[in-house]
């Protein structure tokens, strides 16, 4: 699985870049992950020229397409003004606004005082949610002083097993509908010829006497007749 960290810092060496570093090592602890660095700091001027222009440089270009094809994403930004960097804001309005949909996120952010924390709350949470992507329960916030001291491994520890298993759960697709297609949603119900793709797993736990081996084909998806379906669940 392809797991992407953008990352805003501004300096180096980064703290914003530490952090990330640590996050991506610890997923890799909890999921098989192919890690891949997104340094915005090497981006700004595209990023500019893209709300000017209309469209990324190459580097740009590259970035947007890494982060839209990961199967999860580690975001760290720095706090400024008591929220998300302006450079990190950019970057994401720049991005499709469905890239990141049912997408798994770990947000993370460091700042030099530990009173800028609910920067992951009430700013950098809303944000992936309205992008409709998954983000992890346990957000990640460095203080200066939290760098040696206890407490902060351990956060780093648990929002990144959160991270890879929600990822693994994901690439799995166990038991889920992942992507189901009706076809003719508007007039299904009174053809009597209307089909929908339905997951193999819901399908047979739905119906598991009634649809007569339909299930049995080893394809991950199999086409049942809106009839027939509606035939298995009546009484």
């Amino acid at each position: 699985m392809k797991l992407v960290v953008v990352s805003a810092g501004l300096s180096v060496p980064s703290s914003t870049r530490l952090l990330a570093d640590r996050l991506a090592a610890a997923t890799g602890r909890y999921a098989s992950v192919d890690v891949q660095v997104v340094e915005l700091r090497d981006l700004a001027v595209e990023i500019a020229h893209n709300f000017t222009s209309g469209f990324p440089g190459r580097a740009l270009s590259a970035a947007l397409e890494a982060v839209t094809e990961a199967d999860g994403l580690i975001v760290v930004t720095p706090v400024f003004s008591a929220s998300y960097s302006g450079l990190f804001k950019s970057f994401f309005d720049v991005l499709d606004q469905d890239a990141l949909t049912g997408k798994p996120v770990l947000i993370a952010a460091t700042g030099g005082s530990a009173r800028h924390s609910l920067v992951l709350e009430h700013a950098l949470r809303p944000l992936f949610a309205y992008l409709r992507a998954v983000v992890v329960p346990t957000a990640v916030y460095a203080a200066s002083e939290d760098w040696g001291a206890e407490g902060l491994a351990e956060r780093i520890d648990r929002a990144a097993g959160e991270l890879g298993r929600l990822m693994e759960g994901l690439g799995s697709g166990a038991g889920a509908v992942r992507r189901a297609e009706v076809a003719d949603t508007a007039g299904a119900a009174d053809k009597a010829d209307a089909s929908v793709v339905v997951d193999t797993d819901t399908a047979a736990a739905i119906a598991p006497r009634s649809l007569d081996g339909a299930l049995a084909s080893a394809d991950r998806f199999t086409v049942i007749p809106f009839e027939q379906q509606l035939a298995a669940l009546r009484p």
